[in-house]
């Protein structure tokens, strides 16, 4: 259970109740992260349209973005992202036992070069930021516009966040991230 009162989209005013149940609806199983943040109503009133404006643009490869998510995840040791974001990578062609190895990206057999100049640069923007070698960023030129890098290390900084905030408030996974995972592992 999180440390706070979950708040249901009914206690909200009509505007705010309307971005809730519209980002638990059709972002994901994130209810339980949404009814946390409705205690800032400024908090749900312009992250949670930024994210579906985001995912509606698709200036960024989901795939990519998946990726970096699940890696960024994976150095915080935020279950509740992970668990959340492994079902999205999956459908983007890694399997399970792939997305749970994700971390050993060198020698991983379904990673691309583009996927491991992903996971180099997620690792790099999150772990040492002011340290980045300006050999990766010219990786990064050569493969993405200047607007897919920007987004890129938008999502990995928000995902760090993210992970930050469920971790330290004890969101709990849903029942419907967890039945997603399961359904990844069966035959």
């Amino acid at each position: 259970m999180a440390r706070v009162r979950s708040i249901e989209s009914h206690e909200l005013p009509p505007d705010l109740a309307e971005i809730y149940e519209r980002f638990a609806g059709s972002y994901g199983p994130f209810r339980n992260q949404v009814a946390v943040f409705a205690h800032v109503p400024a908090a749900l009133r312009h992250l949670f349209p930024l994210l579906m404006e985001l995912r509606e643009a698709k200036t960024l490869p989901k795939r990519y973005l998946e990726i970096a998510i699940v890696v960024v995840s994976n150095l915080n040791a935020c279950h509740y992202c992970v668990a959340h974001h492994k079902p999205f990578l999956a459908v983007e062609g890694i399997s399970a036992a792939g997305i749970d190895r994700i971390m050993d990206w060198q020698d991983h057999p379904e990673l691309d070069a583009t996927d491991r100049l992903v996971i180099r640069y997620a690792i790099a923007a999150w772990e040492t930021p002011s340290r980045i070698p300006e050999a990766l960023f010219r990786a990064l030129r050569e493969v993405f516009t200047e607007a897919q890098v920007v987004e890129l290390t938008l999502r990995i900084t928000l995902c760090g966040f993210f992970n930050r905030f469920n971790d330290a408030l004890q969101i709990e996974e849903e029942a419907e991230a967890h039945a997603a995972v399961e359904g990844l592992a069966a035959p």
